[in-house]
């Protein structure tokens, strides 16, 4: 009898003893190191948004594993001391958002030369080499054609001062889904308008969530638009969240990217579903 009951013990010890091991390595962290795609945190949406003081930000990204932020408008932050804390963590400000208002009335234009000028020198302080432009919240009264030229002229106002200080504009194309009524959703418009300007400081601030809500067919257009790709931002739809809680299959959007040449940083601007912690084993596990 106990030599037929030795052959099932040691089955069982044997099966106890591989899903002990299978869920060890389900429960190992993974690191930012163990993927190609670089990222960003955004400190607009992570770590307490808006709300939450920005160095302590900084801090819960570094421990995290980023060793990248971005964040939104910078007029009340206080520059330098971001700047201090990134340099003794070893961090880049990849990006932040230097312009919001609309500029598609072609009434403005002054105005934005003035900002951009603000926000360059905000950039130098930070040592951000690239900034968001957004502005394209549609014109009443005006024509499509009118606005476009309106939005074209204005970059092309500000593309030797961008050329200048070797910082990027970015443009973020929005979607019409839950941004409202803008100029510019999704990506054709953006890359003719900065096929136009033809600056290699004028560029698209590629945002995935955007692209999707409003044109999807997301690796197609973005091999059309690569050379107007400055900047790449992602989240899930719907919800917003981080890869992995919806219906994009971010491993193959990224490793398109990396394919087509992409080696910049990717911006993390999406709310975590959960805690931080595992909405960055979410991003890393749905990353390339």
């Amino acid at each position: 009898m106990r030599k037929r009951e030795t052959p099932l013990l040691l089955s069982v010890l044997a099966a106890v003893l591989l899903a002990s091991l299978s869920l060890q390595a389900s429960a190992k962290d993974l690191k930012m190191s163990d993927v190609k795609t670089k990222f960003a945190a955004n400190l607009a949406l992570w770590y307490g948004g808006k709300k939450a003081p920005m160095l302590e930000k900084i801090e819960k990204a570094h421990a995290d594993g980023f060793d990248a932020i971005e964040f939104w408008q910078y007029g009340k932050e206080d520059l330098p001391a971001i700047a201090a804390k990134c340099k003794e963590l070893d961090m880049t400000v990849v990006q932040f958002t230097a312009w919001g208002k609309s500029i598609t009335s072609g009434e403005n234009i002054d105005e934005f030369e003035a900002g951009i000028k603000d926000a360059l020198k905000a950039a130098k302080i930070l040592g951000a080499k690239k900034m968001t432009v957004v502005g394209h919240k549609w014109t009443k009264g005006l024509s499509e054609e009118e606005q476009v030229a309106n939005y074209t002229a204005a970059m092309k106002r500000v593309a030797p001062l961008c050329e200048e200080a070797g910082v990027m504009i970015i443009i973020e194309p929005f979607n019409p889904i839950n941004h409202g009524h803008n100029l510019l959703n999704g990506s054709q418009l953006a890359v003719e308008i900065c096929r136009e300007v033809d600056s290699p400081m004028i560029k698209i601030n590629w945002d995935f969530y955007h692209m999707q809500l409003t044109e999807g067919a997301l690796i197609t257009y973005l091999e059309r638009g690569i050379d107007q790709v400055g900047y790449l931002q992602l989240a899930d739809t719907p919800g917003r969240h981080e890869p992995g809680t919806g219906e994009l299959n971010y491993k193959a959007i990224l490793k398109a990217a990396y394919d087509l040449g992409y080696r910049g940083y990717v911006g993390v601007e999406c709310r975590p579903k959960d805690t931080e912690k595992k909405a960055v084993q979410r991003l890393l596990k749905n990353a390339y």
